[in-house]
């Protein structure tokens, strides 16, 4: 496998790409024609191109992108358009390139690609290879986060209409009515030799730096080789809502070392109940789990000042 300098020179040289974008998404239908002509214009010759209409065509035509032997693969949506994507990719020699296009775009805050799209074209043009973690929730990878409780009941609960008409209010919205009948959870958290209990109606273990558009900690990134779990308010509706608000407040102000924030490489999670569990956005599975790190794992284009460890 070539080293990540020598992929960044071939993308800048040979400019081989391949272009998936999630046009199911609630921007990926208007601008998937604006992203293949932005490439085209940057002189990225396209191998292939596809527009998925289809949520269950998307992994099918990331691989039929990536048997193409493209160097650079773009692919354009939301943060569950780039999870899947990054699970293909991962330990591979090609390079993830961003669009992103979806409600939240955590990943793409976290690894700094801008959300106009001609700024985020212009990273591929004229950013470097650099690689990443990736979390790991059993056997399966992801980009940003686990999410445990009533987060997972969202996600499954969320209208896709409201998402589509509202954006990232539609999930506070589908929570507020989904809270008033949601139990609080009582949830132990095993990592590193301790033992934490928390009772709460909400979970998260992170790999990246932000969570619903808005950074989790002014220190938390997706290449420093930690997880970060933290549980939001504790047994109250009204203390999650409070927590919750603070949260988007104060993201910039804290520090991992501060509460309630855990930042270890691996880490067992075991509720009171079985508790829905979503990663990236999508239904995974229920309680209990291990979630732990792949190191490195994922090779992407950024912007040239980007860290990289």
């Amino acid at each position: 496998m070539r080293t990540k300098q020598e992929l960044g020179a071939a993308i800048r040289r040979d400019r081989r790409a391949a272009l998936v974008v999630n046009a199911h998404s609630r921007r990926g239908r208007r601008l998937y024609d604006d992203a293949r002509s932005r490439l085209v214009a940057a002189g990225f010759t396209l191998l292939g191109s596809y527009p998925v209409d289809r949520p269950g065509e998307l992994e099918q035509r990331l691989a039929d992108a990536t048997d193409l032997g493209p160097d650079l693969l773009v692919a354009g949506g939301g943060d569950g358009t780039i999870g899947t994507a990054a699970r293909l990719l991962a330990h591979r020699d090609v390079a993830l390139g961003l669009l992103p296009l979806g409600t939240t775009n955590n990943f793409a805050r976290t690894v700094g690609i801008p959300l106009d799209l001609d700024a985020a074209v212009a990273v591929l043009t004229d950013g470097k290879v650099i690689d990443v973690d990736l979390g790991l929730v059993g056997d399966t990878r992801f980009t940003n986060h686990v999410g445990i409780g009533l987060s997972a009941d969202v996600m499954l609960a969320a209208p896709p209409r409201l998402k589509r008409i509202t954006g990232r209010l539609a999930y506070p919205l589908t929570a507020v009515g989904l809270l008033r009948r949601h139990r609080p959870l009582r949830v132990t958290v095993r990592a590193e030799g301790r033992q934490h209990t928390f009772v709460t109606h909400q979970v998260y273990v992170a790999n990246g730096g932000f969570h619903a558009g808005r950074p989790i900690t002014a220190d938390a990134n997706a290449d420093d080789r930690l997880l970060v779990a933290y549980p939001v308010g504790g047994p109250t509706r009204r203390g999650l809502l409070r927590e919750t608000a603070r949260n988007a407040a104060s993201g910039r102000r804290r520090t991992l070392r501060d509460e309630p924030f855990l930042a270890v490489r691996q880490l067992w999670v075991e509720t009171d109940r079985p508790a829905r569990v979503e990663v990236d956005g999508e239904p995974y599975g229920e309680t209990p789990i291990r979630i732990g790190l792949d190191p490195n794992a994922l090779r992407i284009m950024a912007a040239a000042g980007s860290p990289d460890h």
